[in-house]
């Protein structure tokens, strides 16, 4: 069974970092776009950033210029580096990847999810 396990959340003053992790374990041919989502309580999921394959990125308005999406290709692993975090970056964070499970079916799975709080 193909997952993805998130690592890497937590308690965090303003102004501080954090480095979230999601690995993708199971039996698979291959990885497309991997992201990251975020859910606020009492708001919808949103997007905080996405990397193709071959590195290409997308972010957020919100994030941009402090957040950095990185993965590692050969570890089946993304990355997402949080520095100079905010109040309003506090929401549970969700893994995302476009998975080819066989030669004919591509999955979009989700990790379990991390709590980031960002508070003094």
């Amino acid at each position: 069974q193909v997952q993805l396990v998130e690592s890497g959340g937590g308690l965090v003053q303003p102004g501080g970092s954090l480095r979230l992790s999601c690995a993708a374990s199971g039996r698979f041919f291959h990885i497309n776009d991997m992201g990251w989502y975020r859910q606020a309580p009492g708001k919808q999921r949103e997007l905080v950033a996405t990397i193709t394959t071959e590195g290409s990125t997308n972010y957020a308005d919100s994030v941009k210029g402090r957040f950095t999406i990185s993965r590692d290709n050969a570890k089946n692993t993304v990355y997402l580096q949080m520095n100079s975090l905010k109040p309003e970056d506090t929401a549970v964070y969700y893994c995302n990847a476009e998975i080819r499970i066989s030669l004919a079916t591509i999955r979009s799975l989700w990790g379990q999810g991390t709590q980031v709080t960002v508070s003094s």
